[in-house]
Protein backbone atom coordinates (compact mmCIF):
# COMPACT_ATOMS: atom_id res chain seq x y z
CA UNK A 1 0.00 0.00 0.00
CA UNK A 2 1.25 3.34 -1.24
CA UNK A 3 0.12 6.22 1.58
CA UNK A 4 1.46 9.88 -0.22
CA UNK A 5 0.71 13.16 2.28
CA UNK A 6 1.06 16.52 1.78
CA UNK A 7 3.20 16.24 -1.14
CA UNK A 8 4.56 19.90 -2.26
CA UNK A 9 7.09 20.74 -4.52
CA UNK A 10 9.26 23.50 -3.75
CA UNK A 11 8.48 26.94 -5.55
CA UNK A 12 10.87 28.38 -7.95
CA UNK A 13 11.31 32.45 -8.70
CA UNK A 14 7.82 32.99 -6.99
CA UNK A 15 5.64 30.83 -9.09
CA UNK A 16 3.37 28.03 -8.04
CA UNK A 17 4.65 24.95 -6.88
CA UNK A 18 4.18 21.95 -9.51
CA UNK A 19 2.53 19.54 -6.82
CA UNK A 20 1.00 21.45 -3.90
CA UNK A 21 -0.41 19.51 -0.49
CA UNK A 22 -1.71 16.03 -2.53
CA UNK A 23 -2.32 13.44 -0.90
CA UNK A 24 -3.86 10.02 -1.73
CA UNK A 25 -3.97 6.00 -1.48
CA UNK A 26 -2.68 3.33 -3.74
CA UNK A 27 -3.93 -0.18 -1.91
CA UNK A 28 -2.81 -3.23 -2.31
CA UNK A 29 -4.07 -5.40 -4.65
CA UNK A 30 -5.58 -2.63 -6.85
CA UNK A 31 -4.61 -0.89 -9.79
CA UNK A 32 -4.08 2.89 -9.15
CA UNK A 33 -3.92 5.58 -12.26
CA UNK A 34 -2.80 9.24 -11.40
CA UNK A 35 -4.81 11.25 -14.24
CA UNK A 36 -4.14 14.68 -15.50
CA UNK A 37 -2.79 16.46 -18.82
CA UNK A 38 0.83 16.98 -19.84
CA UNK A 39 2.26 19.44 -16.73
CA UNK A 40 -0.15 18.96 -14.38
CA UNK A 41 2.13 17.64 -12.21
CA UNK A 42 1.91 13.88 -12.08
CA UNK A 43 5.79 13.19 -12.78
CA UNK A 44 6.91 15.63 -9.91
CA UNK A 45 4.65 13.76 -7.61
CA UNK A 46 6.24 10.80 -8.21
CA UNK A 47 9.59 11.71 -7.86
CA UNK A 48 8.28 13.55 -4.85
CA UNK A 49 7.75 10.11 -3.61
CA UNK A 50 10.96 8.63 -4.68
CA UNK A 51 12.59 11.43 -2.90
CA UNK A 52 13.77 12.07 -6.41
CA UNK A 53 12.98 15.80 -5.49
CA UNK A 54 13.27 17.55 -2.52
CA UNK A 55 9.84 19.18 -1.24
CA UNK A 56 7.28 18.80 1.53
CA UNK A 57 5.07 15.45 2.39
CA UNK A 58 6.10 12.25 3.24
CA UNK A 59 5.12 9.21 1.70
CA UNK A 60 4.68 5.90 3.41
CA UNK A 61 5.36 2.05 1.32
CA UNK A 62 3.83 -0.14 3.29
CA UNK A 63 4.32 1.69 6.12
CA UNK A 64 7.91 2.81 5.78
CA UNK A 65 9.45 5.84 3.85
CA UNK A 66 12.02 4.87 1.03
CA UNK A 67 15.03 6.25 2.77
CA UNK A 68 14.03 3.66 5.82
CA UNK A 69 14.03 0.78 3.84
CA UNK A 70 17.08 -1.33 3.52
CA UNK A 71 16.65 -2.60 -0.47
CA UNK A 72 14.35 -0.17 -2.19
CA UNK A 73 14.42 -1.90 -5.13
CA UNK A 74 12.97 -5.41 -3.86
CA UNK A 75 10.45 -2.71 -2.26
CA UNK A 76 9.41 -0.66 -5.28
CA UNK A 77 10.28 -1.33 -8.90
CA UNK A 78 10.47 2.19 -10.85
CA UNK A 79 9.67 3.45 -14.79
CA UNK A 80 10.62 7.06 -14.89
CA UNK A 81 11.38 8.29 -18.51
CA UNK A 82 13.57 6.49 -20.63
CA UNK A 83 15.37 3.39 -19.49
CA UNK A 84 19.35 5.24 -17.52
CA UNK A 85 22.11 3.35 -19.30
CA UNK A 86 24.98 3.88 -21.63
CA UNK A 87 23.95 3.76 -25.14
CA UNK A 88 26.65 0.85 -26.07
CA UNK A 89 25.24 -1.51 -23.13
CA UNK A 90 23.64 -4.33 -24.32
CA UNK A 91 19.87 -5.16 -23.23
CA UNK A 92 21.24 -8.42 -21.40
CA UNK A 93 24.06 -6.54 -19.73
CA UNK A 94 22.19 -4.04 -18.49
CA UNK A 95 19.66 -6.57 -16.97
CA UNK A 96 22.83 -8.23 -15.77
CA UNK A 97 24.16 -5.38 -13.99
CA UNK A 98 21.34 -4.63 -12.22
CA UNK A 99 20.86 -7.87 -11.12
CA UNK A 100 24.41 -7.29 -9.43
CA UNK A 101 23.44 -4.41 -7.73
CA UNK A 102 19.97 -5.61 -6.12
CA UNK A 103 21.31 -8.91 -5.19
CA UNK A 104 19.00 -11.66 -7.35
CA UNK A 105 20.23 -14.32 -9.50
CA UNK A 106 21.15 -13.60 -13.10
CA UNK A 107 18.73 -16.06 -14.57
CA UNK A 108 16.01 -13.46 -13.19
CA UNK A 109 17.73 -11.33 -16.45
CA UNK A 110 16.58 -13.63 -18.80
CA UNK A 111 13.38 -14.61 -16.98
CA UNK A 112 12.05 -10.79 -17.24
CA UNK A 113 12.98 -10.84 -20.75
CA UNK A 114 10.74 -13.80 -21.98
CA UNK A 115 8.22 -12.08 -19.66
CA UNK A 116 8.60 -8.10 -21.60
CA UNK A 117 9.32 -10.25 -24.97
CA UNK A 118 12.54 -8.68 -25.58
CA UNK A 119 14.50 -12.47 -26.08
CA UNK A 120 15.52 -11.60 -29.88
CA UNK A 121 16.42 -7.84 -28.61
CA UNK A 122 19.15 -9.34 -25.87
CA UNK A 123 22.26 -8.05 -27.45
CA UNK A 124 20.79 -5.06 -28.80
CA UNK A 125 21.94 -2.06 -28.20
CA UNK A 126 20.16 0.29 -25.44
CA UNK A 127 20.59 3.22 -28.01
CA UNK A 128 19.39 1.14 -30.86
CA UNK A 129 16.22 0.61 -28.72
CA UNK A 130 12.13 2.54 -30.35
CA UNK A 131 10.49 4.13 -27.73
CA UNK A 132 8.10 1.15 -27.61
CA UNK A 133 10.97 -1.23 -27.01
CA UNK A 134 12.48 1.12 -24.17
CA UNK A 135 9.55 1.09 -22.34
CA UNK A 136 9.12 -2.71 -22.43
CA UNK A 137 13.14 -2.81 -20.86
CA UNK A 138 11.95 -0.25 -18.72
CA UNK A 139 8.92 -2.63 -17.17
CA UNK A 140 11.71 -5.63 -17.55
CA UNK A 141 14.25 -3.64 -14.92
CA UNK A 142 11.22 -2.73 -12.65
CA UNK A 143 9.74 -6.32 -12.37
CA UNK A 144 13.69 -7.50 -11.87
CA UNK A 145 13.71 -7.64 -8.07
CA UNK A 146 10.25 -8.97 -7.65
CA UNK A 147 9.37 -5.95 -5.89
CA UNK A 148 5.78 -5.48 -4.04
CA UNK A 149 4.79 -2.07 -5.39
CA UNK A 150 5.19 -0.77 -9.05
CA UNK A 151 5.36 2.92 -9.86
CA UNK A 152 5.39 3.70 -13.38
CA UNK A 153 5.60 6.83 -15.21
CA UNK A 154 3.28 6.57 -18.19
CA UNK A 155 4.17 3.56 -19.20
CA UNK A 156 2.42 3.13 -22.20
CA UNK A 157 4.05 5.79 -23.98
CA UNK A 158 5.12 4.57 -27.71
CA UNK A 159 2.79 1.50 -27.14
CA UNK A 160 0.31 0.13 -30.08
CA UNK A 161 -2.92 -0.40 -28.77
CA UNK A 162 -2.08 -4.41 -28.74
CA UNK A 163 0.43 -3.57 -26.91
CA UNK A 164 -0.73 -1.51 -24.60
CA UNK A 165 -3.51 -4.37 -23.77
CA UNK A 166 -0.57 -6.28 -23.35
CA UNK A 167 0.71 -4.11 -20.97
CA UNK A 168 -2.34 -3.81 -18.85
CA UNK A 169 -2.61 -7.24 -18.62
CA UNK A 170 0.79 -7.69 -16.78
CA UNK A 171 -0.45 -5.04 -14.48
CA UNK A 172 -3.46 -5.99 -13.49
CA UNK A 173 -1.67 -9.32 -13.06
CA UNK A 174 0.81 -7.94 -10.98
CA UNK A 175 -2.13 -6.59 -8.77
CA UNK A 176 -4.26 -9.90 -8.94
CA UNK A 177 -1.29 -11.35 -6.82
CA UNK A 178 -1.26 -9.07 -4.15
CA UNK A 179 1.03 -6.35 -5.27
CA UNK A 180 0.38 -2.24 -5.04
CA UNK A 181 0.25 -0.70 -9.00
CA UNK A 182 0.28 3.35 -9.30
CA UNK A 183 0.77 4.93 -12.77
CA UNK A 184 0.25 7.96 -14.52
CA UNK A 185 -1.52 9.00 -18.09
CA UNK A 186 -2.99 11.56 -20.10
CA UNK A 187 -5.58 9.31 -21.32
CA UNK A 188 -8.63 9.70 -19.41
CA UNK A 189 -10.09 6.47 -21.45
CA UNK A 190 -7.03 4.07 -20.76
CA UNK A 191 -7.34 5.41 -16.87
CA UNK A 192 -11.09 4.29 -16.65
CA UNK A 193 -10.22 0.87 -18.70
CA UNK A 194 -7.05 0.03 -16.95
CA UNK A 195 -7.60 1.22 -13.24
CA UNK A 196 -9.77 0.40 -9.98
CA UNK A 197 -9.22 3.74 -8.65
CA UNK A 198 -8.04 7.19 -10.82
CA UNK A 199 -6.57 10.06 -8.73
CA UNK A 200 -6.87 13.31 -10.96
CA UNK A 201 -4.68 16.14 -10.76
CA UNK A 202 -5.06 19.97 -12.24
CA UNK A 203 -2.42 22.28 -12.09
CA UNK A 204 -0.52 20.35 -9.19
CA UNK A 205 -4.02 20.26 -7.42
CA UNK A 206 -5.91 17.10 -6.28
CA UNK A 207 -9.12 17.32 -7.93
CA UNK A 208 -10.47 13.67 -7.79
CA UNK A 209 -9.80 10.70 -6.08
CA UNK A 210 -12.79 8.25 -7.67
CA UNK A 211 -13.54 4.61 -8.45
CA UNK A 212 -13.26 3.72 -11.88
CA UNK A 213 -16.99 3.22 -12.14
CA UNK A 214 -17.51 6.83 -10.46
CA UNK A 215 -15.16 8.09 -12.71
CA UNK A 216 -16.54 6.93 -16.05
CA UNK A 217 -19.64 8.07 -15.25
CA UNK A 218 -18.95 11.99 -14.17
CA UNK A 219 -15.70 12.30 -16.02
CA UNK A 220 -16.63 10.59 -19.11
CA UNK A 221 -19.40 10.59 -21.43
CA UNK A 222 -20.27 8.37 -24.72
CA UNK A 223 -20.91 9.73 -28.11
CA UNK A 224 -21.39 8.23 -31.23
CA UNK A 225 -18.46 8.41 -33.90
CA UNK A 226 -19.78 9.61 -37.38
CA UNK A 227 -18.18 10.02 -40.90
CA UNK A 228 -19.82 10.73 -44.16
CA UNK A 229 -19.43 13.06 -47.13
CA UNK A 230 -22.14 15.11 -46.20
CA UNK A 231 -21.09 15.50 -42.71
CA UNK A 232 -22.08 19.50 -42.39
CA UNK A 233 -25.57 18.31 -43.77
CA UNK A 234 -26.17 15.76 -41.83
CA UNK A 235 -24.89 17.44 -37.93
CA UNK A 236 -27.28 20.38 -38.85
CA UNK A 237 -30.06 17.56 -39.66
CA UNK A 238 -29.23 16.11 -36.06
CA UNK A 239 -29.25 19.36 -34.22
CA UNK A 240 -32.53 20.06 -36.14
CA UNK A 241 -34.23 17.26 -35.20
CA UNK A 242 -33.08 17.50 -31.41
CA UNK A 243 -34.20 20.93 -31.46
CA UNK A 244 -37.75 19.66 -32.73
CA UNK A 245 -37.69 16.47 -29.97
CA UNK A 246 -36.67 19.25 -27.06
CA UNK A 247 -33.56 16.48 -26.49
CA UNK A 248 -29.75 17.86 -25.59
CA UNK A 249 -27.57 16.59 -28.24
CA UNK A 250 -24.83 18.00 -29.11
CA UNK A 251 -22.65 17.75 -32.39
CA UNK A 252 -18.98 18.79 -33.08
CA UNK A 253 -17.60 18.84 -36.43
CA UNK A 254 -13.93 17.35 -36.11
CA UNK A 255 -11.46 17.02 -38.81
CA UNK A 256 -12.11 15.90 -42.26
CA UNK A 257 -15.69 14.79 -42.59
CA UNK A 258 -15.82 13.23 -39.42
CA UNK A 259 -18.54 14.11 -36.55
CA UNK A 260 -18.82 13.18 -32.78
CA UNK A 261 -22.74 13.20 -31.66
CA UNK A 262 -22.89 13.86 -27.55
CA UNK A 263 -26.38 12.42 -26.15
CA UNK A 264 -27.95 10.14 -28.81
CA UNK A 265 -27.34 7.08 -30.11
CA UNK A 266 -26.02 4.92 -33.20
CA UNK A 267 -29.24 3.72 -33.76
CA UNK A 268 -31.06 7.36 -33.76
CA UNK A 269 -28.11 8.64 -35.65
CA UNK A 270 -28.34 5.73 -38.51
CA UNK A 271 -31.98 5.96 -38.91
CA UNK A 272 -31.86 10.05 -39.57
CA UNK A 273 -29.18 10.01 -41.76
CA UNK A 274 -31.51 6.67 -43.85
CA UNK A 275 -34.61 9.02 -43.87
CA UNK A 276 -32.68 11.75 -45.24
CA UNK A 277 -30.76 9.63 -47.94
CA UNK A 278 -27.18 10.70 -46.82
CA UNK A 279 -24.22 7.70 -47.27
CA UNK A 280 -23.22 7.24 -43.87
CA UNK A 281 -18.84 5.33 -43.39
CA UNK A 282 -18.45 4.81 -40.15
CA UNK A 283 -20.99 4.88 -36.98
CA UNK A 284 -19.73 3.89 -34.19
CA UNK A 285 -20.28 4.07 -30.48
CA UNK A 286 -17.05 5.88 -28.57
CA UNK A 287 -16.28 6.73 -25.12
CA UNK A 288 -15.04 10.75 -24.64
CA UNK A 289 -13.71 13.38 -21.78
CA UNK A 290 -15.58 16.20 -20.62
CA UNK A 291 -12.55 18.13 -22.29
CA UNK A 292 -13.66 21.29 -24.46
CA UNK A 293 -11.82 20.01 -27.18
CA UNK A 294 -13.36 20.33 -30.26
CA UNK A 295 -11.00 18.54 -32.29
CA UNK A 296 -9.49 14.74 -31.86
CA UNK A 297 -6.81 13.36 -34.11
CA UNK A 298 -7.38 11.10 -36.18
CA UNK A 299 -4.47 8.66 -33.51
CA UNK A 300 -6.96 9.22 -30.86
CA UNK A 301 -9.69 8.24 -32.61
CA UNK A 302 -8.33 4.80 -33.43
CA UNK A 303 -8.76 3.94 -29.37
CA UNK A 304 -12.56 2.57 -29.25
CA UNK A 305 -14.10 1.94 -26.41
CA UNK A 306 -16.01 -1.62 -27.63
CA UNK A 307 -16.13 -3.13 -24.49
CA UNK A 308 -17.21 -1.80 -20.95
CA UNK A 309 -14.37 0.92 -19.41
CA UNK A 310 -14.69 -1.08 -16.30
CA UNK A 311 -12.86 -4.09 -18.29
CA UNK A 312 -9.15 -4.34 -17.57
CA UNK A 313 -7.80 -7.90 -18.70
CA UNK A 314 -6.66 -8.97 -22.26
CA UNK A 315 -9.93 -11.19 -23.60
CA UNK A 316 -6.98 -14.00 -23.25
CA UNK A 317 -6.54 -13.57 -19.65
CA UNK A 318 -3.79 -12.01 -17.48
CA UNK A 319 -0.40 -11.98 -19.07
CA UNK A 320 2.43 -14.06 -17.41
CA UNK A 321 4.66 -12.12 -14.93
CA UNK A 322 7.64 -13.76 -13.93
CA UNK A 323 8.02 -16.18 -11.08
CA UNK A 324 9.14 -14.88 -7.88
CA UNK A 325 12.23 -15.06 -6.29
CA UNK A 326 12.26 -17.58 -3.88
CA UNK A 327 15.40 -17.44 -2.12
CA UNK A 328 17.34 -14.49 -2.34
CA UNK A 329 21.00 -13.79 -2.13
CA UNK A 330 22.07 -12.91 1.71
CA UNK A 331 24.02 -8.54 2.03
CA UNK A 332 26.89 -9.10 1.38
CA UNK A 333 29.97 -6.59 0.38
CA UNK A 334 30.76 -8.37 -2.78
CA UNK A 335 27.58 -6.87 -4.44
CA UNK A 336 29.01 -3.67 -5.04
CA UNK A 337 31.95 -4.91 -6.34
CA UNK A 338 30.03 -7.44 -8.62
CA UNK A 339 27.93 -4.09 -10.22
CA UNK A 340 31.08 -2.34 -10.90
CA UNK A 341 32.99 -5.16 -12.77
CA UNK A 342 30.00 -5.52 -14.70
CA UNK A 343 29.34 -2.47 -15.20
CA UNK A 344 32.58 -1.96 -16.31
CA UNK A 345 33.21 -4.82 -18.50
CA UNK A 346 29.50 -4.23 -19.95
CA UNK A 347 30.89 -1.33 -22.72
CA UNK A 348 34.30 -1.13 -24.78
CA UNK A 349 34.94 2.60 -23.48
CA UNK A 350 37.64 1.07 -21.05
CA UNK A 351 39.38 -1.66 -23.97
CA UNK A 352 39.52 1.79 -26.05
CA UNK A 353 41.37 3.47 -23.57
CA UNK A 354 43.87 1.28 -22.47
CA UNK A 355 44.72 -0.09 -26.24
CA UNK A 356 45.02 3.76 -26.78
CA UNK A 357 47.37 3.89 -24.16
CA UNK A 358 49.35 1.57 -24.48
CA UNK A 359 49.94 2.47 -28.53
CA UNK A 360 50.61 5.86 -27.37
CA UNK A 361 52.98 4.47 -24.94
CA UNK A 362 55.24 2.28 -27.17
CA UNK A 363 55.32 5.06 -29.47
CA UNK A 364 56.62 7.65 -27.23
CA UNK A 365 59.34 5.58 -25.86
CA UNK A 366 60.54 4.56 -29.56
CA UNK A 367 60.90 8.84 -29.70
CA UNK A 368 62.57 9.31 -26.64
CA UNK A 369 64.61 6.26 -27.15
CA UNK A 370 65.92 8.17 -30.55
CA UNK A 371 66.03 11.74 -29.06
CA UNK A 372 68.43 10.42 -26.66
CA UNK A 373 69.20 12.15 -23.21
CA UNK A 374 66.03 10.11 -21.13
CA UNK A 375 66.72 8.62 -18.59
CA UNK A 376 65.77 4.68 -18.44
CA UNK A 377 63.30 4.96 -16.03
CA UNK A 378 61.29 7.41 -17.87
CA UNK A 379 62.02 6.09 -21.19
CA UNK A 380 60.08 2.75 -19.82
CA UNK A 381 57.41 4.54 -18.55
CA UNK A 382 57.44 6.76 -21.76
CA UNK A 383 57.49 10.11 -19.87
CA UNK A 384 58.84 13.32 -21.42
CA UNK A 385 59.92 15.85 -19.37
CA UNK A 386 57.26 18.36 -20.83
CA UNK A 387 54.55 16.22 -20.14
CA UNK A 388 52.93 16.53 -16.81
CA UNK A 389 52.18 12.80 -16.34
CA UNK A 390 52.71 9.52 -18.59
CA UNK A 391 49.91 8.39 -20.68
CA UNK A 392 49.36 5.21 -18.28
CA UNK A 393 48.50 7.30 -15.80
CA UNK A 394 46.50 9.78 -17.40
CA UNK A 395 44.36 6.62 -18.76
CA UNK A 396 44.15 5.19 -15.26
CA UNK A 397 42.76 8.80 -14.18
CA UNK A 398 40.35 8.90 -16.84
CA UNK A 399 38.74 5.26 -16.57
CA UNK A 400 38.68 5.86 -12.77
CA UNK A 401 37.00 9.67 -13.92
CA UNK A 402 34.56 7.03 -15.99
CA UNK A 403 33.61 5.48 -13.37
CA UNK A 404 31.62 7.37 -11.20
CA UNK A 405 31.08 10.13 -14.08
CA UNK A 406 28.79 7.59 -16.21
CA UNK A 407 26.91 7.09 -12.77
CA UNK A 408 25.89 10.73 -13.05
CA UNK A 409 25.29 10.69 -16.97
CA UNK A 410 23.64 7.53 -17.10
CA UNK A 411 22.36 7.09 -13.80
CA UNK A 412 21.49 2.82 -13.36
CA UNK A 413 20.88 3.34 -10.14
CA UNK A 414 18.98 6.29 -10.00
CA UNK A 415 15.82 4.68 -8.71
CA UNK A 416 17.34 3.43 -5.46
CA UNK A 417 19.04 5.74 -3.60
CA UNK A 418 18.19 9.44 -5.32
CA UNK A 419 20.42 10.98 -8.09
CA UNK A 420 22.93 8.32 -7.40
CA UNK A 421 23.36 6.19 -4.30
CA UNK A 422 26.10 8.09 -2.34
CA UNK A 423 27.28 4.82 -0.50
CA UNK A 424 30.42 3.88 0.57
CA UNK A 425 30.38 0.25 -0.48
CA UNK A 426 30.03 1.63 -3.92
CA UNK A 427 32.73 3.53 -3.77
CA UNK A 428 35.09 1.41 -2.27
CA UNK A 429 34.34 -0.98 -4.85
CA UNK A 430 34.88 1.57 -7.43
CA UNK A 431 38.27 1.95 -5.79
CA UNK A 432 39.21 -1.42 -5.68
CA UNK A 433 38.26 -1.68 -9.54
CA UNK A 434 40.49 1.45 -10.54
CA UNK A 435 42.85 -0.10 -8.85
CA UNK A 436 43.11 -3.26 -10.09
CA UNK A 437 42.82 -1.70 -13.80
CA UNK A 438 45.46 0.67 -13.18
CA UNK A 439 47.30 -1.68 -11.89
CA UNK A 440 47.01 -4.18 -15.46
CA UNK A 441 47.61 -0.69 -17.11
CA UNK A 442 50.76 -0.09 -15.75
CA UNK A 443 52.08 -3.73 -15.98
CA UNK A 444 51.40 -3.89 -19.56
CA UNK A 445 52.57 -0.05 -20.18
CA UNK A 446 55.89 -1.10 -19.28
CA UNK A 447 56.06 -4.93 -20.73
CA UNK A 448 54.68 -3.51 -24.03
CA UNK A 449 57.49 -0.36 -24.10
CA UNK A 450 60.15 -3.20 -23.19
CA UNK A 451 59.10 -5.40 -26.03
CA UNK A 452 58.78 -2.23 -28.57
CA UNK A 453 62.06 -1.30 -27.38
CA UNK A 454 63.58 -4.81 -27.91
CA UNK A 455 62.33 -5.12 -31.41
CA UNK A 456 63.66 -1.56 -32.37
CA UNK A 457 66.77 -1.00 -31.25
CA UNK A 458 67.91 -4.02 -29.39
CA UNK A 459 68.92 -5.00 -25.92
CA UNK A 460 70.90 -2.10 -24.51
CA UNK A 461 68.11 -0.32 -23.82
CA UNK A 462 65.82 -2.91 -21.66
CA UNK A 463 68.19 -3.28 -18.38
CA UNK A 464 66.33 -3.56 -15.59
CA UNK A 465 67.03 -1.00 -12.98
CA UNK A 466 69.55 -1.21 -10.02
CA UNK A 467 66.87 0.54 -7.61
CA UNK A 468 64.25 -1.40 -9.48
CA UNK A 469 61.73 -1.94 -5.98
CA UNK A 470 61.29 2.05 -5.33
CA UNK A 471 60.86 2.81 -8.70
CA UNK A 472 57.91 -0.23 -9.30
CA UNK A 473 56.87 1.42 -6.25
CA UNK A 474 56.77 4.96 -7.34
CA UNK A 475 55.20 4.03 -11.07
CA UNK A 476 52.50 1.83 -9.26
CA UNK A 477 51.96 4.52 -6.53
CA UNK A 478 51.62 6.86 -9.43
CA UNK A 479 49.24 5.06 -11.32
CA UNK A 480 47.02 3.93 -8.88
CA UNK A 481 46.73 7.56 -6.95
CA UNK A 482 46.10 8.94 -10.37
CA UNK A 483 42.47 6.65 -10.79
CA UNK A 484 41.83 6.89 -7.26
CA UNK A 485 41.98 10.67 -7.58
CA UNK A 486 39.42 10.62 -10.90
CA UNK A 487 37.02 7.99 -8.93
CA UNK A 488 36.76 10.82 -6.03
CA UNK A 489 37.17 14.09 -8.31
CA UNK A 490 33.76 12.68 -10.28
CA UNK A 491 32.14 11.41 -7.51
CA UNK A 492 32.56 15.08 -6.12
CA UNK A 493 31.78 17.27 -8.88
CA UNK A 494 29.56 14.49 -11.23
CA UNK A 495 31.27 14.49 -14.13
CA UNK A 496 34.00 12.95 -16.07
CA UNK A 497 35.84 15.95 -17.08
CA UNK A 498 36.04 17.54 -13.58
CA UNK A 499 37.61 13.97 -12.91
CA UNK A 500 40.03 14.16 -15.50
CA UNK A 501 40.62 17.51 -14.72
CA UNK A 502 41.79 16.75 -10.87
CA UNK A 503 44.50 14.43 -11.72
CA UNK A 504 45.91 16.53 -14.10
CA UNK A 505 45.91 19.47 -11.31
CA UNK A 506 48.05 17.43 -9.16
CA UNK A 507 51.38 17.80 -11.20
CA UNK A 508 50.21 21.08 -12.58
CA UNK A 509 49.18 23.69 -9.51
CA UNK A 510 49.28 20.56 -6.48
CA UNK A 511 53.55 20.15 -7.11
CA UNK A 512 54.61 23.84 -7.45
CA UNK A 513 53.01 24.54 -4.15
CA UNK A 514 54.45 21.43 -2.55
CA UNK A 515 57.69 22.28 -3.80
CA UNK A 516 57.51 25.92 -3.24
CA UNK A 517 56.29 24.96 0.69
CA UNK A 518 59.13 22.47 1.06
CA UNK A 519 62.04 24.87 0.00
CA UNK A 520 60.99 27.51 2.23
CA UNK A 521 63.68 28.28 4.89
CA UNK A 522 61.48 27.44 7.54
CA UNK A 523 60.95 24.53 6.87
CA UNK A 524 63.10 21.47 8.49
CA UNK A 525 64.30 18.61 5.81
CA UNK A 526 62.92 15.02 6.10
CA UNK A 527 66.40 13.88 4.84
CA UNK A 528 67.04 10.70 6.37
CA UNK A 529 63.69 9.98 7.22
CA UNK A 530 63.54 6.46 5.91
CA UNK A 531 66.93 5.49 7.82
CA UNK A 532 65.82 6.59 10.87
CA UNK A 533 62.08 4.48 10.69
CA UNK A 534 64.11 1.47 10.25
CA UNK A 535 66.12 2.16 13.37
CA UNK A 536 62.86 2.92 15.34
CA UNK A 537 61.54 -0.87 14.10
CA UNK A 538 63.71 -2.92 16.29
CA UNK A 539 62.20 -5.81 15.29
CA UNK A 540 63.08 -7.28 11.51
CA UNK A 541 60.08 -7.44 8.87
CA UNK A 542 59.68 -11.14 7.20
CA UNK A 543 60.50 -11.73 3.70
CA UNK A 544 62.43 -8.54 4.14
CA UNK A 545 59.51 -6.23 4.56
CA UNK A 546 61.78 -3.54 6.11
CA UNK A 547 63.16 -2.70 1.99
CA UNK A 548 59.41 -2.51 1.05
CA UNK A 549 58.70 0.38 3.96
CA UNK A 550 61.27 2.13 2.88
CA UNK A 551 60.55 2.33 -0.38
CA UNK A 552 57.09 3.18 -0.29
CA UNK A 553 58.56 6.10 2.24
CA UNK A 554 60.71 7.27 -0.40
CA UNK A 555 57.77 7.95 -2.70
CA UNK A 556 55.74 9.72 -0.45
CA UNK A 557 59.13 12.04 -0.20
CA UNK A 558 58.99 12.97 -3.72
CA UNK A 559 56.70 16.25 -4.87
CA UNK A 560 54.50 14.26 -7.18
CA UNK A 561 53.81 11.53 -4.60
CA UNK A 562 53.22 13.93 -1.64
CA UNK A 563 51.27 16.08 -3.80
CA UNK A 564 49.28 13.10 -5.02
CA UNK A 565 48.61 12.00 -1.40
CA UNK A 566 47.28 15.57 -0.14
CA UNK A 567 44.97 15.31 -2.81
CA UNK A 568 43.65 12.25 -2.26
CA UNK A 569 42.90 12.75 1.51
CA UNK A 570 41.62 16.24 0.25
CA UNK A 571 39.43 14.41 -2.07
CA UNK A 572 38.27 11.94 0.23
CA UNK A 573 37.13 14.45 2.98
CA UNK A 574 35.11 16.19 0.12
CA UNK A 575 33.46 12.94 -0.56
CA UNK A 576 32.91 12.18 2.66
CA UNK A 577 31.13 15.64 3.45
CA UNK A 578 28.52 15.33 0.38
CA UNK A 579 27.97 12.12 1.43
CA UNK A 580 26.89 13.22 4.83
CA UNK A 581 25.06 16.05 3.55
CA UNK A 582 23.15 14.01 1.17
CA UNK A 583 22.06 11.55 3.98
CA UNK A 584 21.25 14.54 6.57
CA UNK A 585 18.60 15.82 3.64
Amino acid sequence: MIQAIGLTSNTRKARPPAVDDVSFEARAGHVTGLLGAPGAGKTTALKLMLELQQGRGVTYFRGRPLHRIAHPSREVGVLMGEVPGHPARTVRGQLRMLCAAAGVPVRRADEVLEVVGLVSLRDERLGALSRGMDRRLGLACALLSDPHTLVLDDPADGLCARERRWLHGILRAHATQGGTVLFTTDDPKEAARTADRVVTLEQGRLVADQEAADFARTRLRPRVAVRSPHAARLGSLLTKEARTAQRSVEVVREEGNRLSVYGSTCADVGEIAFRHGILVHQLADETGDMGPAPTESAEEGEHRTEEPPSETADANGLSPLPPPISVRQAPSPLRPLRYELRRAAGVGTGYLAAAAVLVTSALLSVLLARIGHTPQPRLLAAWPRELPLPPAALGAGLLGAVAFGEEFRHPALATDRGTVPRRLGLLTAKLLVASGTALMLAFLTVGCDLEVLYLVYGRELTGVPSDWLSLSASWLGLVVGCAWAGVLAAGIFRSTAAGLAAVLAVPIVVVPLVQKVSQGPSVRTAAGFPERLRELVLMQWPFGGERYLAAGVRVLAQPVGGALMLSLAALLCAYLLTTLRSRVR
